[in-house]
């Protein structure tokens, strides 16, 4: 098997073009005489196309997939995982890009599957995010019926529980001997790849709990509003502006509340009802 030192190795690549722009510079590197004609000669992709496929301006079709495993020497199991990473950087839906996803996942290892498939978890389930930001202030030590009724719309037990050996599992919380559990301040590190697909569930989940909040909490306890306005596409950043600097004010604001008691989920939508 070709042996390519100066790459790190396939596994830890989610974009397939960037592992063949990073082959494709190694093999020039310990040839002068390799080109984008010759890789494309030995793959059956015409030179120009080659460099828009680097360039991230095109895919390869389905049928070359064997010709590029062939042309890199890949075997088994990196076989399959150059498949299937072709298939998700080409997925349409998120559905399929999902399920190929978590095919790579499961191809990375046992190791670094658990990890990114925690911190992939983290995102799909709107009550994760609750109960982290909950325990800002709410002095949770064990008891796990109270914690699932303390979150609205109430959740089970279990799901109370999972949620604490998750964020326990990604270092978000810790305590300290029978204390309560605490805040350790820490990110989630995974890449675009996993937060492009997930954080669409997440958005799903929290605007379907806007339309739930409707009838689930009384007019005083929310502020749901909706304006339909007309706008030129040109300024369409100058909204989308307007937007982030109120988003970043409102978190200030959060930051330095003092005694927070509750939890809010604000979400913000701006979408054309016109083509």
């Amino acid at each position: 098997m070709l042996i390519l030192s100066a790459m790190k190795p396939l596994k830890e690549y989610f974009e397939y073009r960037d592992f063949l722009k990073d082959f494709f510079e190694e093999k020039k590197k310990n040839n002068p005489f390799f080109s984008y004609r010759v890789m494309g000669k030995r793959v059956g992709i015409d030179a120009s196309h080659l460099v828009k496929i680097f360039q991230k301006q095109r895919h390869i079709s389905s049928p070359l997939i064997d010709n590029l495993i062939k042309f890199c020497e890949l075997k088994e199991s990196d076989a399959l995982y150059f498949s299937t990473l072709v298939h998700f950087n080409k997925a349409k839906s998120d559905h399929d890009a999902k399920l190929h996803y978590e095919k790579l996942l499961e191809l990375k290892g046992i190791k670094t599957y658990s990890l990114e498939k925690n911190q992939y978890e983290f995102y799909t389930k709107w009550y994760y995010t609750a109960i982290l930001i909950l325990l800002e202030f709410y002095p949770f030590t064990d008891d796990f019926k109270a914690l699932a009724q303390k979150v609205s719309p109430a959740i089970s037990e279990a799901k109370a529980r999972k949620s604490i050996e998750l964020l326990q599992q990604l270092n978000l919380i810790r305590r300290d001997g029978d204390g309560p559990y605490y805040l350790t301040n820490k990110i989630i590190t995974s890449g675009e790849h996993c937060r492009s697909i997930a954080v669409r569930a997440f958005q799903e989940e929290t605007i379907k709990l806007a339309a739930e909040a409707l009838q689930r909490h009384p007019r005083e306890k929310r502020n749901i509003s909706t304006v339909t306005i007309t706008i030129s596409q040109s300024n369409l950043d100058i909204i989308n502006d307007m937007i982030k600097e109120f988003r970043q004010k409102l978190l200030k604001y959060a930051e330095a509340e003092n005694n927070p008691d509750t939890v809010y989920q604000l979400n913000i939508q701006l979408f054309p009802l016109s083509v």
